[in-house]
């Protein structure tokens, strides 16, 4: 058996309410003691076990919190759309394809380029802190894009999305139904070995609720699990379809109705917000408030993609939200971490108690506040996954 004792942590963020009856689970002058991969305890240090101790750590006082969960990325595709954003950004007119000329470069790419470059942004999301990636297929839209595409993902994460049902290809413009049975049918056979989750864009100008429906019920007979973009542009039919097929998580849900909101405060769906996406496009940010308010749980991810939401920090993200979204800094914190464990259904990850794998991170500030305060700059100092030094 190996050990290793954390020790002097200044202040220790578990998301285990029973040290201080707060939802981060805060301890002062805390520790944590890894046996094997997972916390085998976490208390003050002044408690902390010493016999049988490998090594042992000293933290300087310095704030140690779970790894960030990111519940939402888009991170196999090839090319960018770097001019579409500068467009956007000084109001001009851009007309280079969106989607679909990320799906043009994606189909065109190499296996070996998109591993390349899907390696590149998991380690760029691991250096920030992130432990925990689901990635989405998408930017294939063939049965052979979207089963490599799948196959590629599920060489860097368990947390894979078959989302076939992004847009309808331009092939299928003219026949969008066509598409619908191709996803439902061949696409889905072909990529379902390499998939844990379903998922449909369900909003304007892509896949309207009936086909959704359709879609990710034939995703659930084939045993994957639903989750689903709805009401980002839009209020619309989709969280409702989420509740219905009990999605673990509804995702963007930037326009929300009463209905939605008391819809998904009877549910155990989790309303997933994706900020970066707002930030990439001068949309405005909805408030979390009322989400809150009516006792739903949230997450926070980073979407990250080439079109929308170009970054993989889960940092930014926080600040983001803190900022312009109305969340505390305790809440953006656990919705990072906590929230994203529960987008995924995952009970060992998102907080550091006994018997969750040991994922966290160790900041190069005095208090995880520092994560919304600092924005912009680097605090991590060592990030661990399964009692592992990664960084």
């Amino acid at each position: 058996m190996t050990s290793t004792l954390i020790t002097n942590i200044g202040q220790l963020v578990t998301n285990d309410p029973t040290h201080d009856g707060t939802k981060l689970g805060l301890i002062k002058d805390g520790a944590l003691l890894i046996e094997d991969g997972v916390i085998a305890w976490a208390g003050p240090t002044s408690d902390a076990p010493t016999k049988q101790i490998k090594k042992t750590i000293d933290a300087e006082g310095m704030c140690v919190l779970p790894g960030y969960v990111d519940s939402h990325t888009h991170m196999i595709f090839a090319g960018d759309r770097s001019n579409e954003f500068r467009a956007r950004m000084l109001g001009e007119i851009y007309t280079a394809g969106g989607i679909a000329s990320t799906v043009e470069k994606t189909r065109k790419a190499s296996d070996e380029l998109l591993l390349s470059h899907a390696e590149f942004l998991l380690a760029e999301a691991n250096a920030g802190g992130t432990t925990t990636v689901e990635i989405k297929s998408g930017y294939g839209l063939t049965v052979k894009d979207e089963r490599r595409s799948l196959e590629i993902a599920h060489k860097i994460s368990d947390e894979t999305t078959f989302l076939g049902a992004h847009v309808v290809p331009i092939e299928y413009k003219d026949s969008p139904k066509d598409y619908v049975d191709l996803a439902c049918g061949p696409m889905l056979d072909a990529v379902q070995p390499h998939a844990k989750w379903i998922d449909v864009f369900c909003d304007k100008g892509a896949f309207g609720v009936d086909d959704a429906r359709r879609i990710l019920k034939a995703g659930i007979a084939k045993g994957l699990l639903p989750r689903i973009h709805a009401n980002q542009l839009q209020e619309g039919q989709g969280v409702t379809l989420g509740v219905e097929l009990d999605a673990a998580s509804v995702d963007h849900v930037s326009h929300l109705s009463e209905k939605d909101i008391e819809l998904l405060s009877t549910s155990k769906t989790v309303a997933t917000l994706l900020p970066g996406a707002e930030f990439s496009t001068r949309s405005p940010y909805p408030d979390v408030r009322p989400l809150l308010e009516a006792s739903i749980t949230v997450a926070l991810a980073s979407d990250c993609n080439p079109g929308s939401s170009y970054t993989t920090s889960m940092a930014f993200i926080i600040a983001i939200a803190v900022r312009e979204m109305h969340f505390s800094p305790e809440q953006a914190i656990w919705s990072a971490t906590m929230g994203g464990a529960k987008a995924l259904r995952r009970t060992d990850i998102g907080q550091l108690v006994e018997g969750a794998s040991a994922d966290f991170q160790i900041l190069n500030a005095p208090s995880y506040i520092h994560v919304a305060y600092r924005p912009g700059v680097n605090l991590i100092e060592q990030v661990w996954r399964n009692g592992l030094q990664l960084i």
